[in-house]
């Protein structure tokens, strides 16, 4: 019941979430871009319909920027770039005294250290693998179908995710957190490992690159009688760039490390 209560409360605050998602925001905010490609111009575009202002985008060569007093000027920054040069960005919007929501993957081996700077400097940082309401979904789903399958050890579980071509990390950061809602529940995993094939305790993440793919990411139990498979497939960039503009929202007044959790329980 406490599994089915949770999808309940996502269910609800993605239902609301989409109603909300045309609609200004009732607390307009000053915020700062950092990364200003295609996730960029998205994340700016339902910025601007729920009633915010753009004050500053920092690109990539545009690091000066962070010195800059429209950057100082930002209530909060909105942060998707690579995993080489994310978390230098965190400190230098740290230094500026600016919150930071991120959803850039593939440098978590950093993240106590970057947890551990925010809470030193009562900082504000919000960071998800996935923004989209409709995976943290797919999340609980997950974690619920790998408890349910301790019962059943005939099945073994793989996973594979495709993302566009521009991507640089693999297995991607959506997959790595799947992964590890299945090693929590599921007591015959010990961990992940990229690739088709995994020995006895290893969960296997294929990872694909094609064109401009969205995102797209299927679990798959597998007998010899059957097969059962849950998959998300992102239509476009929309549901990570509103989840994201929310979560700027929801960091006004706070400080610390976030996350979604903290976020959806508060909707």
């Amino acid at each position: 019941m406490r599994y089915m209560h949770y999808l309940f409360i996502l269910y609800f605050c993605w239902y609301h979430s989409r109603k909300q998602a045309g609609k200004k925001s009732k607390k307009k905010m000053k915020i700062a871009l950092i990364g200003y490609g295609k996730m960029g111009h998205e994340i700016e575009r339902i910025a601007l319909e729920r009633g915010h202002e753009i004050v500053c985008t920092i690109d990539m060569g545009e690091e000066d920027k962070f010195i800059s007093p429209e950057f100082a000027s930002a209530e909060v920054a909105i942060e998707f770039t690579s995993p080489q040069s994310a978390p230098q960005n965190y400190r230098k919007a740290f230094a500026a005294g600016v919150p930071v929501v991120s959803g850039t993957t593939g440098w978590l081996e950093q993240l106590d250290e970057i947890r551990e700077e925010c809470d030193k400097n009562g900082q504000t940082f919000f960071y998800a693998s996935n923004f989209s309401l409709g995976v943290n979904i797919f999340f609980a789903l997950n974690s619920y179908l790998a408890k349910i399958m301790n019962r059943y050890p005939d099945y073994d579980v793989r996973m594979a995710e495709t993302h566009h071509i521009h991507k640089l990390d693999a297995p991607s950061g959506t997959a790595i957190t799947l992964a590890e809602g299945i090693i929590e529940q599921l007591d015959r995993k010990e961990k992940w490992v990229l690739g088709q094939e995994g020995a006895s305790g290893e969960l296997p993440i294929e990872a694909f690159r094609e064109g401009e793919v969205s995102g797209i990411h299927t679990v798959t139990y597998e007998s010899a009688c059957d097969a059962i498979r849950i998959t998300h497939d992102a239509k476009n960039r929309s549901g990570l760039a509103l989840g994201a503009v929310l979560a700027a929202e929801f960091t006004k007044g706070r400080k610390g490390f976030l996350g979604m959790k903290d976020m959806l329980g508060s909707l």
